[in-house]
């Protein structure tokens, strides 16, 4: 029977485990296990009430919404200021083309701050980064308010964005840290979502023109809300660096026929073994759970992490997820908000500038109509395991991505053709929403699927897909006006972009197929012995 915290809290108790390959894990339950969908639970939890794992559901939701919501703002302020490429132009007298580098110098900015953010926070702690990160980013939206150049608000920019580049990697790393396998998917769905609802930042940017602060009021309001997540943040995050030991296996009674050595040996390990109650120790006060330095971790080499995230490149599994992501942030969100607010103000629609963000309600409904297929990936999962004998397999949650492999594709057919033939206002919608929906299931089940495939540290592997991503995304995004205004909007958007979003979906089909020998092989490999030998944190990927 599982010991109690103080207070008489249940603590979680499993002997799940993982197989000789990375991404299949045995969760049969045993007598004493604690279980969900009818399989014990995994990661295995210490026997101990500060373990991230057993913490309970409210603290971990409170720390996760704050994170998801950290995540909304960042988005929207790098994203909301598309809307003014037309008045950034005309008020810096600058092309719209220079005028763009501003959403995409910043998105560079927010991908590479990963590079020294991700180290720190696996050195010193995530709470305290999180909380620099947040005044950083709230400096740089205040000094985005009252710059009067376009030099100076190129800097701001890349400074908030800079600042904010952990919450691309932070909820990833607390999902990790405080949520087991059989929630994964769903808890990186939350996240998710208030990712993809960040891209309806124009539509706010849009209607704040309205305000009588011109496109200022934008970073205010920002600025506002980025002050009281910060606070918020202070009292709810805990530091969730924990370094979890195997539990060891418990020892079966000595027979008559074993010699006393053996017994004494048997009791010795009894009596240290850490589920015993005497040894449980008591939870953090709520006090001691503020505290926000302390945490330095000696063995965790800064610039040999940041060396090392390269090599998770040649992964597949993370390198599927860095161009998921670079993909569908470079040729649609960016393509989206770069081009919708030229068309819709000019000939034969006249839109004002103020309604020039609305195509990001099409987002938010693409959105939300993936929304109920959140928790779809563990529930499949859940099934098929139990048709395998308890046996996981990390490849069992893609089959959900199936029915919507060419939705985003369609939709950016949709986008095109009505872009280059001025087709009706809804035709544009209905691509947007198209195109994220789809988006939605890739984000997601792409990147739980990264995680549950490789024996990793797991900030290095998110510096590589913050990296990777937004560098796809920024050289997609810097020079796409000049391409779609040169090539034509079908040809771009319908034609080439479709096709390499079409490519990036159809790679489901041979990790579905191939991905379990994928894993054996990687596992094999001398990449694998160095990133093994790099993890520290134990039975936590």
């Amino acid at each position: 029977m599982s010991p109690q915290a103080a207070g008489g809290r249940h603590l979680v108790h499993s002997h799940a485990k993982e197989g000789d390959i990375p991404g299949t894990v045995d969760l049969t339950a045993k007598e004493g296990d604690d279980t969900a969908y009818g399989q014990a639970l995994y990661p295995v939890p210490a026997e101990d009430p500060n373990d991230p794992l057993q913490w309970s559901n409210t603290r971990k939701s409170l720390i996760l919404l704050v994170c998801s919501l950290y995540s909304f703002l960042s988005n929207s302020a790098l994203l909301g200021p598309a809307v003014y490429i037309g008045i950034y132009a005309q008020e810096f007298g600058i092309t719209p083309n220079q005028a763009s580098n501003l959403v995409s110098y910043a998105n560079l900015a927010f991908g590479f701050g990963s590079l020294l953010l991700v180290p720190s926070y696996h050195k010193f702690g995530r709470r305290p980064v999180m909380l620099l990160s947040l005044v950083a980013y709230c400096a740089g939206l205040l000094a985005c308010s009252q710059v009067t150049t376009y030099d100076g608000l190129m800097a701001a920019r890349v400074i908030h964005a800079f600042g904010s580049s952990v919450c691309e990697a932070l909820p990833v790393q607390l999902v990790n840290d405080i949520f087991f396998l059989h929630e994964r998917g769903k808890r990186l769905g939350y996240y998710t979502v208030c990712l993809c609802f960040g891209s309806t930042g124009p539509l706010f940017a849009g209607y704040m023109l309205a305000g009588g602060y011109s496109w200022r009021l934008f970073f205010y309001v920002e600025f506002a809300f980025a002050c009281a997540l910060l606070i918020l943040a202070f009292f709810v995050v805990e530091e969730s660096l924990y370094h979890r030991s195997p539990r060891p296996e418990p020892i079966q009674e000595s027979s008559s026929s074993q010699n006393d050595e053996k017994e004494s040996m048997a009791n010795a390990v009894h009596s240290e073994n850490p589920a015993d109650p005497t040894n449980v120790p008591p939870r953090k006060t709520f006090l001691q759970t503020l505290k926000f330095w302390g945490v330095y971790e000696r063995d965790a080499d800064f610039f040999l992490m940041i060396a090392r995230s390269f090599t998770y490149f040649m992964v597949p599994h993370v390198l599927w997820v860095i161009t998921t992501y670079g993909i569908y942030i470079g040729l649609g969100a960016l393509t989206f908000n770069y081009t919708f607010p030229l068309k819709i103000t000019a000939p034969p629609y006249n839109w004002s500038e103020t309604s020039s963000g609305l195509i990001a309600v099409a987002s938010f409904l693409g959105y939300l109509l993936a929304i109920p297929f959140t928790t779809s990936s563990d529930r499949l999962a859940a099934r098929l395991t139990r048709k395998n004998n308890g046996i996981r397999e990390a490849e069992m949650r893609l089959g959900v991505m199936l029915p919507v492999m060419f939705l985003a594709p369609a939709g950016l057919i949709v986008y095109g053709f009505a872009a280059e033939r001025n087709l009706h206002w809804v035709a544009y919608f209905a691509g947007v929403a198209m195109c994220q929906a789809g988006s939605y299931f890739y984000f997601t089940f792409t990147l739980a699927y990264a995680i549950d495939s490789y024996t990793a540290n797991i900030s290095e592997m998110l510096i590589a897909m913050n990296l990777g991503k937004q560098a796809i995304s920024f050289g997609m995004g810097l020079d796409l006006l000049n391409w779609v205004l040169q090539h034509g909007y079908a040809v771009m958007i319908a034609g080439v972009f479709c096709a390499i979003v079409a490519a990036n979906n159809l790679a489901l089909i041979p990790f579905m197929v191939w991905g379990k020998g994928v894993r054996r092989f990687m596992a094999a490999t001398w990449l694998a012995r160095v990133h093994r030998d790099s993890v520290r944190e134990v039975a936590t990927h």
